[in-house]
């Protein structure tokens, strides 16, 4: 029988569904598989091979060193990649506990560069806030941004370009967490978190704030043309003369933004700061503090987008509720000002462009550091001692509820919390029955709360923040069944 007879003989009709979708899935894995053997190969780093691996194998090459603008700022996309320059978590500051000493660090990006859009904007603003539970006092400090500092990984340059340099190379955590790095070494203090607001988000927030509290007062000391981000004729003339208010969103980030007055940069940082107490005023004032708080979770929700921050939300509602406690008195705000000779002005050479920076006195800015961030100098301990002991300091007014419903028990666990030397208030019975122990914080009264969870276990959801200046007492402990045992 020849070919064409036995071709003739066979029936090909059509294939069936099962046998259409075993060919989709056999052709879809060997196609993945050649993908995945072809960029594997062009990838290789076990041994040289020649020529230049793709961009997408994620290999930067070196080169002799970063190029640098006319102005002496270092390209971020052609920064190397530095390894291990970010610390691994054993040595980076813990997740706040809620009654240590806790330093932020505030950035605001370079808008020239976001409006060029030329990669990673530098910082145009850094500003490190401190507030510390025990003495209920808080500081700011203003860091210049043309400071000349050692960037871990990078060497030596302007502090305004860790951040391009840490989101340029790419590293974990990218340009915040090389910025809080670059500061925490530079000034000798942990950096906890930061917060970077977009220019949008913060004209929003400010106006939400303005809504709840009225316009907020500022005293300029020389005249100012206050001109929003981007084109336009929508400028406005600020002239001194006492107390001036600002009433729109836009208005009060110009303000804080302008840097054309005789002292320059320094001048904007303390309006800067100028604008982050006249702002405290408003959220702060006890008949808008409730408002603001039950405002934050749908301001959070709708602004998130241009909020980062490595904070959880919780954590800013407890700091939140902190900031009710410190008076404005004691808040310490400083600036790294050259004309007080904390640091003085220069020229160095960057790929042969002269570029000015400022080079620290780094005596003068410890004494000003000592100041702001410890209590009593440079030796203070940072919210160390014994749980117990802070916590009959602190005096909270606390409130003893029975939540297993046991006669006589509220009484008697009043008594037992007493013997620990707490400042029971009240006693009364629960709302309702509880399995688990649950502690309400109407109060910013941290070091009780950090005592209960050392003493009893008690988990971070066993604690509600429900903040409420109306409240008779600072802490409601509804007794559950898992300590209603230890009561005699």
């Amino acid at each position: 029988m020849d070919r064409f007879e036995f071709l003739k003989k066979i029936k090909i009709g059509r294939p069936s569904v099962p046998q259409i979708i075993f060919w989709v899935i056999t052709i879809t894995l060997a196609v993945t598989a050649f993908i995945a053997v072809s960029n594997f190969t062009q990838c290789w780093t076990f041994t040289n091979l020649p020529g230049i691996p793709p961009a997408q194998c994620g290999v930067t090459t070196t080169s002799d060193g970063p190029t640098i603008t006319t102005d002496g700022t270092p390209q971020a996309s052609d920064l190397p990649p530095a390894p291990n320059v970010i610390p691994d978590a054993a040595t980076l500051p813990p997740t706040w506990d809620g009654a240590s000493r806790i330093n932020i660090l505030f950035i605001g990006l370079d808008a020239r560069d976001l409006e060029e859009n030329q990669g990673p904007p530098r910082t145009d603003s850094m500003l490190l806030f401190t507030v510390d539970p025990v003495s209920k006092t808080a500081g700011m400090l203003s860091i210049p941004r043309d400071m000349w500092v050692n960037i871990p990984g990078f060497g030596y340059s302007r502090i305004n370009t860790a951040y391009p340099s840490g989101e340029g190379a790419q590293l974990p955590g990218g340009g915040p967490e090389l910025a809080k790095k670059t500061v925490s070494q530079f000034l000798g203090v942990p950096v906890h978190y930061y917060v970077q607001v977009d220019f949008n988000v913060f004209i929003r927030m400010v106006d939400e704030l303005i809504d709840i509290g009225g316009c907020i007062h500022v005293e300029p000391t020389e005249r100012m043309i206050l001109d929003p981000i981007g084109p336009g004729m929508d400028k406005v003339v600020f002239t001194p003369g006492g107390d001036r208010k600002l009433c729109q969103g836009w208005k009060v980030l110009a303000y804080a933004r302008n840097r054309h007055t005789s002292g320059g940069d320094t001048d904007r940082a303390r309006r800067q700061q100028e604008v982050v107490l006249a702002l405290g005023d408003i959220i702060f004032d006890p008949t808008n503090f409730p408002q603001f708080i039950s405002n934050a979770p749908r301001l959070y929700n709708e602004l998130s987008y241009g909020i980062k921050t490595d904070m959880a939300f919780d954590d800013a509602v407890k700091l939140a509720m902190l900031g009710r406690e410190v008076s404005q008195d004691s808040i310490r705000a400083g600036v790294i000002d050259p004309q007080q000779g904390m640091a003085i002005f220069d020229k160095t050479t960057l790929n042969g462009q002269d570029a000015s920076i400022l080079k620290p006195v780094m005596d003068k800015i410890r004494v000003l550091r000592d100041e702001i961030f410890t209590s009593t100098g440079p030796t203070s301990p940072l919210a160390q001692g014994d749980p117990g002991a802070l916590m009959q300091q602190e005096e909270a007014r606390v409130r003893i509820m029975d939540g297993t419903f046991t006669p006589g028990l509220d009484q008697r666990a009043g008594s037992v919390f007493q013997s620990y030397g707490m400042n029971v208030t009240e006693v009364a019975p629960s709302p309702e029955a509880y399995n688990q122990t649950i502690v309400v914080v109407y109060g910013p009264k941290l070091y009780t709360i950090k005592w209960l969870q050392a003493t009893f276990g008690l988990s971070d959801n066993q604690i509600r923040f429900s903040p409420d200046p109306n409240q008779t007492v600072d802490i409601e402990i509804r007794l559950g069944s898992d300590i209603a045992g230890s009561i005699p």
